[in-house]
């Protein structure tokens, strides 16, 4: 279950050598809510998904459901995000949370013309 009452953190990350950032809304135990990933060198949004609606997609009893919302929307990451970066692991640094709102609104719409 999704604690809502949590402060909710904003982070962004990137794994350079695979042209990739991502950035996510964690909830109170550093679990990712939403998650966007856009490739660097064009801009092309990879995902913005949502555990909610992942979660969603998998209660509802639909053959498919999940399947089908990965597909349209990407993937959440499936573990919480560490307190600090270990050696090897890309470094993870804050972002407000207008400019995540601004890349949702624009991963949403990306994904949605799909």
């Amino acid at each position: 279950m999704i604690d809502t009452d949590a402060v909710v953190t904003y982070i962004q990350w990137s794994w350079p050598d695979e042209d990739l950032w991502c950035y996510d809304e964690l909830d109170g135990e550093r679990w990712s809510t939403r998650h966007i990933e856009i490739r660097a060198h064009d801009r092309t949004f990879l995902a913005a998904a949502s555990l909610a609606e992942v979660l969603e997609a998998r209660d509802s009893g639909e053959p498919g459901a999940v399947q089908a919302y990965e597909h349209r929307y990407g993937v959440v990451p499936e573990a919480p995000f560490p307190t600090s970066t270990a050696d090897g692991e890309p470094p993870i640094g804050p972002i407000s949370a207008e400019e995540f709102e601004r890349l949702w609104q624009q991963g949403r719409q990306a994904r949605e013309q799909r």
